[in-house]
């Protein structure tokens, strides 16, 4: 299917066309003293005709039940319902509340007017601004082309009371039609290491 650039986006996000709509999908987050976690997240890019992008997401722990008793009730009511030619009644029915919320940002990203020496022909320079909740702030400066983005912060700036965060890098992807990234993080006195990534497929609109 070919890709159309959304109606009214300004040429000068252009290179971040693809990005723009709603995503869904699952990824996992760990790090020193956080436990290796499951999680969905939805992010969303939309534009209102100015030389930026707008992006939120929202990312919720995956919460499994506490007990067998608890897993084997979520599989009791659809098995009551199946015919002999359905699935086992054993498969895992996934819980349809949302689980609790780990993190969320929100920002803007944009194409820097100028191109800065050494950057490829065929990337353009990426300037992203994202602001938490817990209480920081970052700029990642970086470029995009052929549907991959790299980018590195330039700026951590938190309260006095702000989540302990120095640094970070985000690697964003298109595979086969998919949204993939992955972030490396450095906070809370630790260096540089794997923090987060996930794979996203696109929302579709409803007509």
């Amino acid at each position: 299917m070919p890709f159309i650039l959304p109606e009214g986006l300004a040429p000068e996000v252009y290179p971040l066309a693809w990005l723009v709509g709603g995503w869904h999908g699952e990824g996992v987050v760990g790090y020193p003293g956080i436990e290796e976690s499951a999680f969905t997240q939805d992010i969303t890019f939309s534009h209102d005709g100015g030389p930026y992008l707008a992006y939120t997401s929202t990312i919720r722990l995956v919460v499994a039940p506490d007990d067998a008793a608890a897993l084997a009730a979520q599989d009791a009511e659809p098995a009551a319902a199946a015919e002999p030619d359905d699935a086992p009644a054993s498969t895992p029915v996934p819980s349809q509340e949302p689980g609790p919320v780990w993190a969320t940002e929100s920002g803007f990203w944009r194409v820097a007017p100028e191109r800065p020496e050494g950057l490829a022909e065929d990337q353009h320079p990426v300037e992203v601004l994202l602001s938490d909740p817990s209480g920081f702030l970052s700029v990642y400066l970086g470029a995009v082309g052929n549907g991959r983005i790299d980018l590195a912060s330039d700026l951590v700036a938190r309260t006095a009371t702000g989540a302990d965060v120095t640094a970070s890098t985000r690697l964003y992807g298109l595979v086969n039609s998919e949204l993939m990234w992955a972030q490396d993080l450095a906070a809370f006195g630790q260096p540089m290491q794997t923090y987060a990534s996930a794979r996203l497929a696109r929302v579709e609109d409803e007509e």
